[in-house]
């Protein structure tokens, strides 16, 4: 046996595994390779203990969420890439304060929020992805974004187990922490905690509603990973794009679209080889035209060799 034959056959048992899984299937862009070994997990043991499993074999390890916000390579991933279900949520004393495991999808639980009467994240009901992933990227949207909310989280770290730490230990700035500044490497976020304050169910229902309705007239369905590139101070990036003339450029099936800029899609079978062209072709571009360097929003994951 291999030593992936070895690692698969000790995550039997902890999750579904599957051997060299199309990741397409897995993410909302509809792009990517195989992964040689895919793990379903449903709970945050099972995620610390594939983790935690991989990282001793000295395998690589990627957390799948939603599979938003990415762009994965044709290649696909090397090593396991853990498919995260954990979702359990449990209130305290208070009914205001809950602990969420980190594969809960973030727009459900804002929206049962919302239903419940608790005010703090309306703004989220829109946005794709985990909550674990939301942590990394301290996930916003119209005016909010995680950080208002988020208390403490719950990592699972190869060489110190599982500790909470406070939320004012990650760095969360606008749309990034020390996740992605690379400082918290080989730590896995297993649960976060958010502190909501009473509010009108009605009134929060109907605010959703407005940011339901604003995401449908100016964002693109289909499938693409969200916004491309974080909005830089000197102006949209959309706006930046559409100027050096790539509003609905086009390489084999991916496409900048029409609709909105900053997002680019998936028309048929595109390839990550194209999205990833058109992305630097509209970096190059803007820096060009304007000086100005767009940074990524969504993460380029995978073997890219």
């Amino acid at each position: 046996m291999t030593a992936i034959d070895h690692l698969a056959a000790a995550l039997e048992g902890h999750g579904e595994v599957k051997r060299d899984e199309v990741l397409s299937r897995h993410t909302t862009f509809g792009i990517g390779g195989p992964a040689d070994i895919f793990v379903t997990v449903r709970d945050a043991a099972g995620l610390a203990y594939a983790v935690t499993t991989a990282q001793d074999a000295g395998v690589g390890v990627f957390v799948l969420g939603s599979g938003s916000n990415i762009l994965v390579a044709d290649k696909g991933i090397r090593g396991v890439v853990v498919d995260n279900r954990a979702r359990r949520e449990e209130a305290d004393s208070s009914g205001t304060r809950y602990r969420v495991e980190s594969g809960a999808s973030f727009a459900a639980f804002a929206r049962k929020m919302c239903r419940q009467g608790l005010d703090g994240l309306a703004w989220a009901v829109g946005i794709p992805g985990t909550l674990g992933g939301a942590v990394v990227y301290n996930a916003g949207a119209y005016g909010g974004c995680l950080a208002d909310v988020l208390t403490r989280v719950r990592l699972q770290d190869h060489r110190d187990g599982d500790a909470w730490i406070e939320a004012a230990q990650l760095g969360l700035v606008y749309r990034g922490s020390v996740f992605t500044r690379g400082q918290f490497d080989g730590k896995t976020v297993l649960e976060a905690e958010v502190q909501l304050a009473p509010g009108d169910a009605a009134a929060l229902l109907e605010r959703a509603a407005s940011y339901d309705a604003k995401r449908l007239t100016a964002q693109p369905r289909g499938r693409n990973a969200g916004s491309t590139f974080k909005n830089p101070p000197e102006s949209p990036a959309w706006k930046l794009i559409d100027e050096v003339g790539m509003r609905g450029a086009t390489r084999g099936d991916a496409a900048v679209s029409d609709k909105h800029c900053n997002f680019f899609v998936n028309y048929g079978n595109a390839r990550a080889e194209d999205v990833a062209w058109l992305v630097t072709e509209a970096q190059r571009r803007v820096r060009e035209q304007f000086g100005i360097e767009l940074q990524r929003e969504v993460a380029f994951v995978g073997d890219w060799s």
